[in-house]
């Protein structure tokens, strides 16, 4: 019998160390936990949200329009920002500490001798969670690809695959069209599937016509369009929603994410939610790390942003958001992240660059990541921490910081600089 334990984190220290491998992409194990505890069926509806950039946002919407309407919601994120926490939200609010603790045991007490993974434990602690919470809605988002992720284990109403880049080539493969065929992998026969992507892989269609799911293609089957600076219009071949307002969260990929999460709703059930709660969503979703704000006579921007793909929708973003100084970019990623080909997207839209270092079995050093973008007039910081402290003495007013390249940068920058402007 595996040890119980008194606290959150004792939980988590002790998950990181119960399987051989921190990634092990299947569903068999994680499947079997999941009958024991009766967790297939979380909710009444079920809404899985996939992809490789946009699912935060996506997820965000979903929960605010839903909510919105009314609509009592088990939201599951991952990974975290500050707080483990963050992962759940039950009606609007994070499962607490002790809720998670209890998760846990009800978990190690059901798998027997079945080792599972960190983050296969947090699914299905997620998963208990909103089952217990009882609510009207699920929105579980993926973690990494779609077809062997354990969120998959969970058959969904309907599912929504955002914008398809490259990422975690290791284990999806090296072009868009393998990882396409991962992401449809939430898709299910006879189900509303969405691909908010205008530019979605051949495998990606092909496993969905293949599967008889019900297809819905932005650029396609639905269409978004700017009419003014505070509006926009999303409509099909049979409906026509104007005079949308600009969603909350900032950049134009924005309106792309918002496209595909109505498409979704409307395609599942119009009467679900209704038109003034689209409305009511698009307005109040909110998430952190997405081109969060942070303004002074210095601006930051955070952004979690870490592949190729998403710089491009993060340079738009701040072209659109003209700075009269310079733009500093404090940059720490992954060692199997592609640092040159993100800095090469960002281009003109950057000034200076701050390299940090990321401790971990993964992370990179700034003078291993200066080395990446090959460059030599780089400043280098051992840590995110210090890299804050250097360019809020280097800033001057009018300039502006870009703090990205991984969720572990942002949420230590937010962190240095709470404890900077409270010092």
């Amino acid at each position: 019998m595996s040890p119980r334990h008194s606290s959150l984190a004792a939980w988590l220290a002790w998950q990181e160390q119960l399987h051989p491998v921190g990634i092990d992409l299947g569903l068999t194990r994680v499947r079997e936990v999941a009958q024991r505890l009766d967790l297939l069926r979380p909710a009444p509806i079920v809404f899985t949200v996939g992809g490789t950039n946009g699912k935060g946002s996506s997820v965000a919407f979903l929960e605010a329009m839903l909510r919105a309407a009314g609509r009592r919601t088990g939201v599951y994120v991952s990974p975290h920002l500050l707080r483990y926490e963050e992962r759940v939200r039950l009606d609007g609010r994070e499962a607490t500490a002790e809720a998670f603790c209890s998760a846990f045991a009800a978990i190690d007490a059901a798998r027997g001798n079945i080792s599972l993974t960190y983050f296969e434990f947090g699914t299905l602690a997620a998963l208990w969670l909103i089952r217990q919470a009882r609510v009207d809605v699920a929105v579980l988002e993926v973690g990494l690809g779609g077809r062997l992720d354990a969120v998959n284990i969970v058959d969904a109403d309907a599912s929504l695959v955002t914008a398809i880049g490259i990422d975690h080539v290791e284990y999806l493969g090296p072009d868009r069209d393998s990882i396409g065929f991962e992401k449809a992998g939430i898709y299910r026969s006879g189900h509303v599937a969405v691909c908010a992507d205008d530019d979605p892989p051949a495998r990606l269609l092909g496993h969905a016509a293949a599967i008889a799911a019900r297809l819905q293609v932005a650029g396609r089957d639905f269409h978004w369009q700017r009419e003014t600076d505070a509006s926009w219009s999303w409509r099909t071949a049979s409906e026509a929603l104007q005079g949308l307002p600009s969603p909350a969260l900032i950049g134009t990929h924005q309106f792309a994410n918002a496209a595909g999460v109505i498409a979704l709703l409307r395609a599942f059930d119009p009467a679900l939610v209704p038109e003034s709660a689209l409305h009511a969503g698009l307005r109040s979703a909110r998430v952190a790390g997405r081109f969060q704000v942070q303004s002074g006579r210095v601006e930051w921007i955070f952004d979690v942003t870490h592949n190729p793909h998403g710089a491009a929708a993060l340079a738009a973003a701040l072209a659109a958001r003209p700075c009269a100084g310079r733009t500093w970019l404090l940059l720490a990623m992954l060692a199997d992240k592609d640092a040159a080909g993100f800095v090469a997207v960002l281009g003109d839209e950057v000034d200076g660059i701050c390299c940090a270092g990321l401790s971990g079995a993964r992370g990179r050093s700034a003078r291993a990541l200066a080395g990446v973008l090959g460059k030599t007039a780089i400043l280098e910081c051992h840590d995110v921490a210090s890299a804050c402290d250097a360019l809020a003495s280097l800033a001057r007013p009018a300039d502006r910081v870009l703090v990205t390249g991984s969720f572990h940068t942002v949420a230590q920058a937010l962190q240095a600089r709470s404890m900077i402007e409270t010092a």
